[in-house]
């Protein structure tokens, strides 16, 4: 596809490490591009910065590939300075509308997300980055049970500590570098409980074999848990959390190869501080919305990153959940994709085949991963009647239930229906899997006209009245 404008115009939706390597790919190659971001700096998650005004002296002691987000960091402001790029900060991306033309993105701005903004372009790249997922049990909603993700962002972007004391628990990769930054940032990290048995890994040669620095990094962060005198905890899970006003206390029990309670080995673990988190999935809403066909979970894209709507090219963890280092390989080869296809010239393969190489090993390491570390099995068994399910309209793991055995609910949607599940602001993205699990339903695409909440008076705007956004 040729652009229809003097110059062609890309807009990067998300500035974590997909999205800036496809920003400074596409600049570099002659297109003009728009990278549209929710937060306040660019950098993702991983590479979340604090606020100047916390004066961080040493704010990479809070990172690793700290030489990669330098050259990503300068890149961008070299661009910017050149007018190749603007950058559009806390512009969140509602929804992303087709036009004859090209396409229109829509975002609301400002804190108070309630001041429209459009962006017009040529084509569209996605990278939306992923969001963890988060599955309950009794006391899950006490104050002091974060994330892990949340403990990690708090600390990276506020300098914050969520506690004195934390237990890390969940299952995943993520566990690990959280762990290891809290206690390295003065947390007492009691213990690192996980489901899965990571020693699984090493039966996987071939995975390894494609990507040998990952067990070096694991094993990194193992002896800096031995240094703080942090104990791993495999093949275990929290039950519970105690307490009355905030958190007090986690049960702690051993699971069985099928994934249930050993019986008589459960311990109480006394901490102010839980970080939970049982993997990750993609952001998928504006896609879905495009109709981009997805695979389970993850945006459907070729050896491009091209989705199967034309225009439309996707990278990262909205492809499949993999990292940093595989979301800056695919961001890099978007990049370059767009902007030749934008200029009317046919892709050379050949040009982005060292990246190529190591998307391909790093999607062979990841989906290794994914099969060591599932959410725990019979999860939903543990999991009480009165226990809260969907935070936002506190309905319970019993009225999830109820409306699958008592009203006859078959599928997701109806049991969004009849209990109100997953309606409230976080639209299903928190609850979604745990409301799937406790009704043995499938997860299913939501196919939402928004990707997030829209204030009426901006849906009111009429349509030729559009409010452009002028980057910087």
């Amino acid at each position: 596809m040729a652009a229809t404008a003097e110059r062609a115009r890309l807009a990067v939706i998300g500035a974590g490490p997909a999205g800036l390597a496809a920003a400074l790919a596409a600049a570099a190659r002659g297109v003009d591009v728009t990278l549209v971001d929710a937060g306040p700096e660019a950098g993702g998650q991983f590479y979340r910065q604090p606020a100047a005004a916390l004066g961080a002296r040493r704010a990479r002691a809070l990172h690793h590939q700290w030489r990669t987000w330098e050259r990503l960091r300068d890149g961008l402001a070299e661009h910017r300075a050149a007018g190749r790029v603007g950058h559009l900060t806390d512009h969140h991306v509602w929804c992303v509308e087709r036009e004859s033309a090209g396409f229109v993105v829509h975002a609301l701005r400002g804190p108070a997300q309630e001041e429209p903004a459009t962006v017009r372009a040529d084509a569209v790249l996605l990278a939306t980055g992923g969001y963890e997922v988060v599955l309950p049990f009794p006391g899950w909603t006490l104050p002091g049970v974060v994330t892990a993700g949340g403990a990690q962002a708090m600390l990276k972007g506020g300098l914050v500590l969520p506690g004195r004391t934390a237990v890390v628990a969940g299952t995943g990769p993520l566990l690990l570098p959280v762990a290891t930054g809290l206690a390295a940032a003065g947390a007492r990290v009691a213990a690192l409980v996980e489901s899965a048995d990571p020693r699984a890994l090493l039966r996987r040669p071939s995975a390894l074999a494609a990507q040998p620095g990952k067990l070096a990094e694991g094993a990194g962060y193992a002896v800096r848990l031995l240094r703080h005198r942090t104990r791993l905890l495999t093949r275990r899970t929290v039950v519970e959390a105690h307490g009355r006003d905030r958190l007090e206390a986690v049960t702690v029990a051993a699971l069985d190869a099928g994934g249930r309670i050993r019986p008589g080995v459960e311990h109480r673990i006394p901490c102010d501080t839980l970080a939970v988190g049982h993997g990750m999935l993609p952001h998928t809403d504006l896609a879905e919305t495009l109709g981009c066909t997805l695979n389970g979970t993850d945006v459907h894209v070729d050896d491009e990153q091209r989705t199967d709507v034309p225009g439309v090219w996707a990278a990262g963890e909205t492809t499949g959940i993999g990292g940093a280092a595989l979301a800056l390989a695919e961001g890099h080869i978007a990049g370059r994709s767009v902007a030749a296809r934008l200029h009317g010239r046919e892709p050379d393969p050949a040009a982005w085949s060292a990246a190529a190489r190591a998307r391909a090993r790093l999607r062979t390491f990841f989906a290794a991963v994914d099969a060591v570390y599932p959410p725990p099995a019979r999860w939903p068994e543990r999991v009480p009647d009165d226990t809260v399910a969907c935070r936002c309209e506190e309905v319970t793991a019993g009225e999830v239930r109820a409306a699958v055995t008592g009203l006859g609910a078959g599928d997701l949607r109806t049991v969004k229906l009849l209990t109100r599940a997953g309606m409230g602001w976080c639209q299903g993205r928190v609850c979604g899997p745990a409301v799937a699990g406790l009704a043995g339903c499938e997860p299913t695409p939501s196919r939402r006209p928004f990707a997030r909440p829209v204030p009426l008076g901006v849906l009111a705007r009429a349509p030729e009245d559009p409010v452009e956004e002028e980057p910087s």
